[in-house]
């Protein structure tokens, strides 16, 4: 019998917290307390809390997150930002939209996120002074930060982590976002810890740019009536904030279903003998939140399109890499430039991941794309 399986299911993780959430959202509503206030201070510091910094900004969403962090360094027309190919269109839309240019580092094949060999090749040329560098914790998992941060150090630059995926995610003990001088975070209802609309939030250790921050999501006011600086309508609204403080209490529950569910899709890999297809790779120092579990087939297109006709949702991410996307020829990148990224996007495949996945239904999962393989699609 055929099964129908979503890539993911808030139907279900909604029927579990509802009358939380609605009572949540009836406080709002009684107290007629909609833009900041209480409930975004409220979550600002539980998840400063939860990630172990020492401030944390409720913004509009991941991409202003992004946005206002380069804002809150300066970052000109003509500043070099570097950051990889194969992420969500929004770590680098924000570089262009400031002017700034981005400049490509290749991804590690087994992890996606930026190589760091790659990235000292870079430094090593030296073409370009970069401003900053936006590591990407692809999927869940952090990017090799250790290296990153030693690089950055030693050439006097600002790390932003685009940890949107990685909320909870650790390198090293360290929690995601946490380790750079700031980390941005999405609230987009697919996310680990997602809100019911856009939502974002920048985490940082450093009261100066908390202080920056707190002032560009307000449009740059700085005392009442005086704007010392240009920002933007970047808020994080109170009805989004009760919602992720009722949803924050279950995520450490949720990632480690989510980690179950990764360890059962490894096993019954295995266990079908499909060497052939390749599973996550988690480095060792890492904790692997897996807000997708990506597999990776040389035939991914004609396997997606054959389990869904079995009734199983996937998605392609990221099937155009950055620098080759239509609006950013100007930067003048071409085919080949960025193979491994490149050959990610032609080759990777999500399956469905999240808490509330039955054994049943991975069972019938990765029994079909087993049958699929046999028929040598």
């Amino acid at each position: 019998m055929m099964m129908k399986i979503p890539l993911l299911d808030l139907r279900a993780q909604y029927a579990v917290i509802k009358d939380e959430i609605m009572l949540a959202v009836e406080e709002v509503l009684e107290a007629q307390y909609f833009i900041l206030g209480p409930k975004v201070m409220k979550i600002e510091e539980e998840i400063a809390h939860y990630c172990n910094a020492r401030y944390a900004i409720g913004l509009s969403s991941g991409t202003d997150a992004l946005l206002a962090s380069l804002m809150a360094i300066n970052i000109e027309p003509g500043d070099a930002i570097i950051t990889t190919p194969y992420s969500f269109f929004a770590t680098v839309e924000v570089i262009i939209r400031l002017g700034a240019t981005p400049i490509f580092v290749d991804i590690d094949p087994l992890t996606y996120n930026l190589s760091t060999d790659k990235l000292k090749e870079l430094f090593e040329k030296g073409e370009k002074k970069p401003r900053a560098i936006i590591p990407v914790h692809l999927y869940g998992q952090c990017a090799e930060m250790n290296d990153i941060m030693t690089l950055a150090r030693e050439q006097k630059i600002k790390v932003i982590e685009d940890a949107a995926q990685a909320i909870g995610a650790k390198y090293r003990e360290n929690f995601a976002g946490a380790i750079g001088d700031m980390g941005c975070f999405s609230f987009f209802p697919s996310k680990n810890l997602g809100g019911y609309g856009d939502g974002g939030m920048v985490i940082t250790n450093s009261p100066d740019l908390a202080k920056k921050l707190k002032s560009l999501r307000v449009h740059g006011v700085g005392d009442a009536h005086h704007y010392h600086m240009i920002g933007g309508n970047f808020r994080l609204d109170a009805l989004q904030a009760a919602v992720l403080s009722v949803k924050l209490k279950y995520l450490d529950n949720w990632t480690e279903k989510r980690r179950h569910n990764a360890n059962t899709y490894n096993s019954l890999f295995k266990e079908y003998g499909l060497c052939s297809i390749q599973t996550p790779h988690s480095l060792p120092e890492n904790f692997h939140v897996y807000n997708q579990y990506v597999i990776r087939a040389s035939n991914r297109d004609k396997l997606q399109e054959s389990l869904k006709a079995e009734g199983v949702n996937t998605a392609v991410y990221y099937p155009i890499p950055l620098h080759l996307q239509p609006c950013f020829s100007c930067l003048g990148y071409k085919k080949g430039d960025f193979p491994e990224a490149e050959k990610a996007s032609r080759e990777t495949l999500a399956l469905p991941i999240y808490p509330e996945l039955t054994l049943k239904q991975q069972e019938y999962i990765v029994r079909k794309i087993a049958m699929i393989k046999e028929r040598r699609l």
